[in-house]
């Protein structure tokens, strides 16, 4: 029996947030089907094991939300797939699907690409089970949900923080990586030990913000660092 004057309550009538899961990795897949499962209010489209199967779900199934891993199989990676899924529905009637990264990997160079390439959030896995639902329930409406360490990152970016610039050494040393060459082979090409290479490399992680080989040549050539 209602209580004179008391607010009436019901269930919530929104229809649910439809969401894409794309992870190249199927245990991972079947981990956050079962969390978001728990979820109430979100549920799962659909399934992609790639960055092509992804694109061709998004297009067909029109999901609310793609969370979209960013290290793919073989193929097209999360960013491109990220853009593509973003430009082909550039014009179609209704919102999204948007775009919402779920990443181990937050550096600079990782985040400037897939914003730049129309992501609307970027979480990292190591967040809580709330903070993701959280994150997908926000980007079904096209705000923007950060992971603190990457709002962080963006800030100092947009701060214009400015990080010391690279020895000649190690632009020569990042030319080599650039190139593809080991450790060793580095050495040899610089008449150098492998130590000193290590030692630079330490360095060169520092000063660009990365933490990866491949993070390094992907930062060196955005900022023009490259011979």
């Amino acid at each position: 029996m209602c209580t004179p004057g008391a607010p009436v309550t019901g269930p919530d009538l929104r229809p649910p947030v439809r969401v894409l899961l794309c992870d190249d990795h199927a245990v991972v897949r079947a981990g956050l089907l079962a969390l978001l499962a728990s979820a109430p209010g979100i549920e799962v489209a659909g399934e992609a094991g790639s960055g092509e199967e992804a694109v061709v779900l998004a297009a067909r199934l029109r999901p609310d939300v793609v969370l979209m891993d960013l290290q793919l199989g073989p193929g097209m990676d999360g960013i491109e797939a990220t853009r593509r899924i973003v430009t082909e529905s550039t014009g179609t009637e209704g919102d999204g699907p948007y775009v919402l990264v779920l990443t181990t990997y937050d550096t600079d160079a990782d985040i400037t690409r897939a914003i730049d390439a129309g992501a609307t959030g970027y979480l990292l896995k190591a967040e809580r089970p709330e903070e993701l639902f959280s994150a997908i329930r926000a980007a079904a409406e096209g705000r923007t949900t950060l992971s603190p360490p990457v709002a962080s990152r963006v800030m100092a970016r947009a701060r214009g923080t400015v990080r010391p610039a690279l020895t000649d050494r190690e632009r020569d040393i990042l030319a080599q990586l650039a190139r593809g060459l080991g450790n060793r082979e580095i050495a040899r090409a610089l008449f150098i030990s492998e130590a000193t290479v290590k030692t630079h490399l330490g360095r060169i992680y520092d000063k660009l913000g990365v933490d990866t080989r491949a993070g390094a040549v992907a930062v060196a050539k955005e900022q023009r660092l490259l011979p």
